[in-house]
């Protein structure tokens, strides 16, 4: 059986996930229909999804050892440069799909098997490593100010916790888009650096300077009440995360009496990446990355990951 290098889940450990992560040999994947292909990788990001499946988050031992990773860029079998829709239909799941590395092995790898229809073409010079940040992180951020938000009919936009890899996409997205945006970092640095993507840096809980329109929200319980109190009437508090914990304290008061609402949301569809990929390729928006590792030093990539110091995406580089 052919075989390739890959970084995996091979048990797992809430206190210590780096202590669950194994770089080595796995079996090259092969398609399971005749409508899926393999892609040979180029690069990929991380996800702190890739930590939660360490942790045992969404996997079950049954499941071990499971390739992670969600985002990808490759070539198809063809030979043409595409970027990987991580979300494939999963009959067996409850959400009916499921992302790489939580049923089908993940991009963390050589080679990665998926439905020919999860191929987006790659836009022209675009970089591999720019383009694999986009996927999942920047997807969501994407869905959330457009589908969800409808920040087209926004001038103001307020980003909760700054720095990770969806509110930092959030931030350079909304501000490419002409808005006015403002995005709260407990790190001073990270207030700098959010500064320079063009937002106004404020500490988390400061009163804006104006009620806004839209409001990303993945922090959860330790930003929620900043969020309802900062949202405009009528405007949209759009939830793709709960790091800070899932059940805020909600004042149902200030809800209906601000006529706001409250949108949960997770990924995108193809055709929203699609748009990203143009998007960005059209407003010459480059995604906001942390460090490129190659793959022979994954590991290194994830300690950054877990070490909460990173400022946007780590990427990995299957070319170095």
């Amino acid at each position: 059986m052919p075989i390739m290098r890959a970084a995996f889940a091979s048990r797992f450990d809430d206190a210590d996930p780096l202590a669950a992560l194994t770089v080595g040999e796995r079996p090259e994947p092969t398609p399971p229909a005749d409508d899926w292909v393999t892609v040979q990788l180029r690069a990929t990001s991380l996800n702190h999804h890739d930590l939660w499946s360490l942790r045992g988050v969404g996997l079950t031992e049954a499941q071990l050892p499971m390739i992670l990773g969600c985002d990808a860029v490759g070539l198809d079998p063809e030979g043409h440069p595409v970027v990987v829709y991580p979300v494939v239909v999963t009959p067996g799941d409850p959400r009916g799909v499921s992302i790489l590395s939580e049923h089908f092995a993940g991009t963390l790898a050589e080679r990665v098997v998926v439905p020919r229809s999860n191929l987006v073409p790659l836009p022209d010079g675009m970089a591999a490593t720019d383009a694999a940040c986009l996927p999942t992180a920047w997807l969501t951020a994407w869905r959330m100010l457009t589908t969800k938000g409808r920040v087209a009919d926004a001038d103001s936009v307020l980003v909760q916790g700054a720095g990770g890899g969806v509110a930092t996409a959030a931030v350079a997205l909304a501000v490419a888009m002409g808005k006015r945006v403002y995005a709260t970092s407990r790190d001073a640095g990270k207030r700098d650096r959010i500064s320079a993507l063009g937002a106004t840096a404020m500490e988390p809980g400061a009163r804006l300077p104006e009620r806004v329109d839209v409001v990303i929200e993945t922090v959860g319980e330790a930003t929620f009440d900043h969020s309802l109190k900062s949202a405009a009437p009528m405007a949209r508090i759009v939830v793709s995360g709960a790091t800070s914990g899932h059940e805020p304290s909600i004042n149902l008061r200030r809800v209906f009496a601000m006529q706001l609402e409250i949108l949960g949301t997770s990924m995108g569809t193809p055709g929203e990446l699609y748009e990203l990929l143009a998007f960005c390729s059209d407003n010459e928006v480059r995604p906001v990355v942390d460090s490129v590792v190659p793959f022979s030093r994954v590991e290194e990539g994830f300690a950054r990951l877990h070490s909460g110091d990173a400022f946007g995406k780590v990427v990995i580089d299957h070319t170095a």
